[in-house]
């Protein structure tokens, strides 16, 4: 697999594959039902309500009462699926997740929007960067970070046939399309999108993209790069990370969240016990973020295609 035959087909906003990908599931399973906390357009939940409102559960800005509703739905044989910010779904009900769900292996689906910077313009309050590290900390608790809008209609497929809780992290904004419309989405299988010898990029969410951009970059500098998908971060796919860590010998972790807690250190605690080698993060270094545009945020805080350019270079020279 050559990175350059990776290429955009299109933008869509992650968000709305999720919306896709609930409409069809909740098709495919009557025991699927919905709920959100004020917030149904913003995670394109409105499709499933038209259809299925019987089946749907608007319980206003309650976010902490919307998960033990959607403990006791599952307790009754229910698939919940709950709808709000990334923000709301974990920083504001980590007590509800913990004790109500993820104690008792609930199989609730907690579906979570507008993560990371590039929730742009709401600024530092709702722009969670911790999300991932709280989840994959809770035991039995399934995280997944999709890349696009096709690989999270097919994530949000694919965890409705899954037991046990599940936390979907997906984002606002419109974002390049680059994976099959009709891929099959494998829990904790990473997704290989170009071989390399040279260098390993791990990314996940967003960031993959622009670890295309800068493998691209690479690439025609001479300089050859594996590119791995991390879309699931728990279970973490360490076969496939000692594999080509194996073959390269460095490391390019990138992400959409604190450089503390997320796939860098999932990343790094494989290596560590496993193979060590030279590794680089790409991620927010212990910072809040603020309001502002959702690229010229990735820039500021050190996310974008240049900042891997940065973070290779670094790993390659500690490699020689």
């Amino acid at each position: 697999m050559n990175i350059n035959d990776i290429q955009s087909t299109g933008s869509k906003a992650t968000r709305e594959g999720f919306g896709q990908g609930f409409l069809e599931v909740g098709r495919q399973n009557p025991n699927i039902v919905g709920l959100t906390a004020d917030l149904l357009g913003s995670l394109q939940m409105q499709h499933f309500k038209k259809e299925f409102p019987e089946r749907f559960f608007q319980v206003g800005i309650a976010e902490a009462n919307m998960m033990g509703i959607a403990a006791g739905l599952a307790t009754a044989g229910k698939i919940p699926f709950t709808g709000t910010f990334a923000n709301f779904s974990t920083g504001r009900v980590y007590d509800q997740i913990r004790q109500s769900i993820a104690y008792s292996h609930k199989n609730v689906k907690i579906c979570a929007s507008h993560a990371g910077l590039t929730l742009g313009e709401d600024g530092a309050t709702h722009q969670i960067l911790e999300d991932i590290g709280m989840m994959r900390m809770l035991p039995g608790m399934v995280v997944i970070n999709p890349c696009d809008y096709n690989q999270t209609k097919a994530a949000t497929i694919a965890i409705a046939k899954h037991y046990g809780p599940v936390y979907l992290r997906f984002g606002r904004p419109s974002w390049p399309i680059f994976t099959p419309e009709d891929q099959e989405f494998k829990i904790g299988k990473a997704q290989v999108l170009a071989t390399g010898t040279d260098l390993s990029i791990f990314a996940c969410g967003h960031m993959v993209w622009i670890a295309v951009e800068a493998a691209k970059e690479l690439h025609a500098q001479g300089i050859s790069c594996e590119v791995i998908n991390i879309h699931t971060i728990k279970p973490l796919d360490e076969k496939a990370i000692l594999a080509s860590v194996k073959k390269t010998r460095a490391v390019v972790v990138a992400e959409e969240h604190q450089i503390n807690g997320g796939l860098g250190d999932a990343i790094a605690h494989v290596l560590t016990q496993n193979l060590p080698a030279p590794m680089e993060y790409v991620a927010v270094k212990d910072s809040f973020g603020e309001s502002g545009k959702p690229l010229e945020l990735l820039d500021k805080y050190g996310l974008s295609k240049k900042d891997i350019l940065w973070a290779a270079k670094d790993v390659l020279d500690r490699k020689k």
